[in-house]
């Protein structure tokens, strides 16, 4: 069984097959999928498509880009909607320093409300970083130890998801606690470093992603991505690693279900 850990089943490009789509990532051996929010304000429809599909969990929170736009979000109104026995995660959140859609003060404001509700909630975060892995740890570290994440507040915990980033943003954050998740962005012929960030990773501490509609892996770049294609990405990874895929799928599974342990793993998982 292997797991996207993270895909956009509400975005239109899925629109007329999602179903379809569903299903195909199941015949794929795909036994479980997290489809994430990007806007608060989009919540309903993706929980809609968790709520139709027993296989199909959500996260909810505010991208990056979207931090100047929905910037007003409250730990408490995340805690809210964390409630329900969908949303298995917080984010996506973290700093875009690439396209800067928003600006930096604004998403280093909505990463630090996230991170508090994460740890609030005990429900894991969802990190989106690019070319801006300097200051990502340096958020996550104070996120970490921050004060004023409430009473009760457990450990701070995640993922940083489609990685993309340095050696020291990797192990930086498996120092911290966090899981790496990689994308069909391994397979791509000019990903030599990211591999060899790859090989770095200990296993316990793997993931494995689409980050779809975007990013298809080889043999589908080019293409639209879609949850079934994890499995290409895994191979790779499998190759990596020296291991064989059965090997890869059961530790990046067993890791999923560490991680995100609101969601019920399968009988046979």
């Amino acid at each position: 069984m292997l797991v996207d850990s993270h895909c956009h089943l509400d975005f239109p490009d899925f629109e007329t097959e999602r179903d379809a789509v569903i299903e195909r990532a199941r015949d794929a051996g795909v036994g479980r999928l997290v489809t994430i929010c990007t806007r608060p304000s989009r919540l309903d429809a993706t929980l809609a498509i968790a709520r139709a599909h027993e296989d199909v969990f959500a996260a909810v929170g505010v991208h990056p880009h979207e931090a100047a736009e929905e910037g007003d979000i409250t730990v408490e109104a995340l805690e809210a909607l964390a409630a329900d026995p969908k949303i298995v995660g917080i984010g996506e959140t973290g700093l875009d320093y690439f396209y800067d859609h928003s600006p930096r003060a604004a998403q280093q404001a909505s990463f630090r409300t996230h991170m508090r509700a994460a740890r609030r909630t005990g429900l894991p975060l969802i990190v989106h970083t690019r070319d801006a892995d300097e200051d990502t740890v340096a958020l996550l570290r104070e996120g970490a130890a921050d004060g004023e994440a409430g009473v009760g507040a457990g450990p701070l915990r995640g993922v940083i998801h489609c990685f993309s980033g340095g050696p020291e943003l990797a192990r930086a954050s498996i120092e911290l606690g966090f899981y790496i998740s990689f994308s069909g962005i391994l397979t791509f012929k000019k990903s030599d470093a990211l591999r060899a960030i790859a090989d770095e990773v200990p296993m316990d501490r793997l993931l494995v992603e689409t980050d779809s509609p975007y990013l298809a892996p080889v043999p589908r770049r080019g293409k639209r991505n879609e949850p079934a294609y994890v499995a290409h990405t895994a191979a790779v990874l499998a190759e990596v690693k020296g291991v064989g895929a059965a090997e890869i799928a059961e530790r990046t599974t067993a890791n999923f279900f560490a991680l995100f342990d609101k969601v019920p793993a399968p009988a046979a998982a």
